[in-house]
């Protein structure tokens, strides 16, 4: 009997609780598209980081290693508007209180890479002639970095990307297009 109730405590509990967990009351799009869990044991804000985190980088390197491939980025941060023009000036890439051309700016201060797993099938947008934005594999990716010629050619080889990752693993590459 006791027993019983314990386990009904339990039970009400833990569905009181569950709108506090990702996916308790909620699924993800992750989650509902047939990605991550929406595990309880795995906290989301305020209580641990985003499932997904998105940043804007350039792509130095992807090779494949033990079978997986692996990105090296450059992490950058890719400013718009006031924010561009004032980090801009503070740079000394422009005098204060002018534009910045296009209205973007990018600040790369480290240089310093970082290394992400990226599964073989990962979306991954480059900008192609005519300014499209073309669907291609991570190994046509991979080949485009390496410097060798790719069908469809990338417009802008040197372009930074927007890069989504879950975790330590990408779940999508897009090239950003800068005039």
């Amino acid at each position: 009997m006791i027993v019983s109730r314990l386990v009904m405590l339990a039970a009400l509990l833990a569905l009181g609780l569950s709108p506090l967990w990702p996916g308790g009351s909620r699924q993800t799009g992750a989650a509902s598209a047939g990605g991550a869990s929406t595990s309880p044991f795995l906290p989301s804000p305020p209580l641990g980081p985003p499932r997904e985190t998105v940043f804007y980088g350039y792509a130095k390197s992807l090779l494949r290693k033990s079978g997986r491939w692996e990105l090296r980025v450059d992490p950058a941060v890719f400013l718009l508007g006031l924010s561009a023009q004032r980090a801009a000036a503070e740079d000394g890439a422009i005098r204060p209180g002018e534009p910045v051309p296009n209205d973007y700016y990018t600040r790369d201060e480290g240089h310093r890479l970082l290394t992400f797993r990226v599964p073989g099938g990962a979306h991954v947008t480059v900008v192609t002639r005519g300014l499209r934005a073309t669907p291609i594999s991570v190994a046509e990716l991979a080949r485009a970095l390496a410097g060798k010629p790719t069908r469809p050619r990338l417009f802008e080889p040197q372009a930074g990307f927007w890069i989504r990752v879950e975790g330590d693993t990408v779940r999508g590459i897009d090239q950003q297009y800068t005039p």
